[in-house]
């Protein structure tokens, strides 16, 4: 019975996370989801130290509830970001955005 010979990987061969999803084409969709993840997360956070529920913060911001969920929703990316920076406003916060 022959024995397998294990396979050594090099360095060389290995790739990123990064260079997978740049060659799939895919990385700027999922650094924007990335990102409003986070986003939201952080809002969340702010809400939950103020103690403000989504119901009270879409009253601050004159808007809905319903828009207050897609705020929130980490998977939902079509949030303005006039709609950010009036969230992080009402949580006591100031959304900073830059370009590196």
């Amino acid at each position: 019975m022959a024995k397998k010979r294990k396979r050594l990987r090099t360095v060389e061969k290995l790739s990123t996370l990064d260079d997978f999803l740049a060659t799939e084409g895919k990385r700027e969709e999922f650094e924007a989801v990335a990102i409003k993840e986070v986003l939201a997360w952080q809002i969340a956070e702010a809400m939950k130290a103020n103690k403000l529920s989504r119901n009270r913060l879409a009253q601050r911001m004159k808007t809905s509830r319903s828009q207050i969920g897609r705020l929130l929703d980490p998977k939902d990316g079509n949030v303005t970001l006039n709609t950010l920076q009036r969230a992080a406003k009402m949580v006591g916060r100031s959304l900073r955005l830059e370009l590196v």
